[in-house]
């Protein structure tokens, strides 16, 4: 029986990664997948134990700390939904709103409403921003 080289081990190890990558959807798990190619490329080279894990290490963090940051600035914006999407909208005052409560106009729907500083009133006509919705009632300002 022969003895496997070590740049096999390395391309085993990275196909090993990249298992979970696949399952996961975790691109961390590709980084240190192509760290593993390179060290088996170090490997093939002739290269001892330690270059191959100090190129592993290396090309792996080095991918996570400039990749990562590039991918993350590149997401699209999560949508809000429900009602996060309602929070900063703007409204329309139609019955008097003060600390007590009262009536807006929110997203083409009436709503009961209350202001946020509850010695501050809100005359009909008056736009105000939803700070928060508390229950069926939303806080404005």
């Amino acid at each position: 029986m022969t003895d496997i080289d070590a740049w096999v081990w390395w391309l085993i190890g990275a196909v090993g990664l990249g298992i979970p990558l696949v399952l996961t959807a975790m691109p961390e798990f590709g980084m240190f997948a192509v760290g593993a190619v390179a060290a088996a490329v170090t490997a093939a080279l002739g290269a001892g134990v330690v270059a191959q894990v100090l190129v592993f290490v290396i090309v792996s963090v080095a991918l996570i700390a400039v990749v990562r940051p590039l991918a993350n600035r590149h997401q699209r914006p999560q949508h809000r939904t429900g009602i996060d999407a309602l929070k900063g909208r703007s409204a329309v005052v139609l019955e008097r709103v003060d600390g007590a409560g009262g009536r807006i106009k929110l997203a083409g729907e009436i709503w009961s409403a209350r202001a946020l500083d509850a010695d501050v009133s809100y005359e009909p006509g008056q736009s105000v921003d939803v700070v928060d919705i508390d229950g069926a009632t939303a806080v404005v300002m």
